[in-house]
């Protein structure tokens, strides 16, 4: 009877080891090349995502189509890696952005009378004026709350490199849950 109870635990040993072992190959790469969860941190992206905010973000779509324009995106801040944050793309390669009164808009060779930005879902503003004229693989981001957001306006451009992915699911809170979040 012990031979027995011995069997079984060396075998229900061996069967959980087997079982970690597939999950660890499913889960890391997912996880690395996939999707990951994100916690927003902060106000600068008021009233469209809040402190705590629990996200699934999309890592592989970026690497087949470049992401729109307007779209909110998880990145690396440049000034130090480590740290990530969400914001909202507006200028892509090449182009030129202009910030007058508040109103942003941006220049490039398909649009040379410039292309409006929707403020839509901005409310609380900064009115100020600003300019930036982007180089190869460089982007700009703000915040939603463009009064309290630490973004391309304070520490410059964004290397396409630095572009994580998008949300693709808010879970939490409970009654924020939705697909896209934050997309227009």
């Amino acid at each position: 009877m012990e031979e027995n109870n011995n069997q079984q635990s060396k075998s229900s040993f061996w069967e959980f080891v087997r079982y970690a072992v597939i999950a660890i190959l499913i889960v890391v790469p997912f996880r690395v090349f996939v999707a990951q969860p994100y916690i927003v941190s902060g106000s600068s992206m008021d009233p469209t995502f809040k402190d705590a905010d629990y996200l699934i973000v999309d890592q592989l779509s970026k690497r087949f189509e470049e992401p729109a324009r307007e779209s909110v995106v998880i990145i690396k801040y440049p000034k130090d890696p480590s740290k990530y944050f969400i914001k909202r793309l507006i200028g892509f390669p090449h182009e030129k952005v202009v910030i007058r009164d508040g109103e942003v808009t941006v220049f490039n060779d398909s649009n040379p009378l410039g292309i409006k930005i929707n403020n839509s879902y901005v409310v609380y503003e900064k009115i100020e004026d600003f300019s930036a004229e982007l180089g190869d693989d460089e982007y700009f981001v703000m915040g939603d709350n463009r009064a309290g957001s630490s973004d391309s306006r304070i520490w410059g451009t964004l290397p396409k490199k630095y572009i994580i992915g998008k949300p693709v699911l808010r879970l939490l809170p409970i009654d924020k849950i939705d697909i896209w979040p934050g997309q227009y």
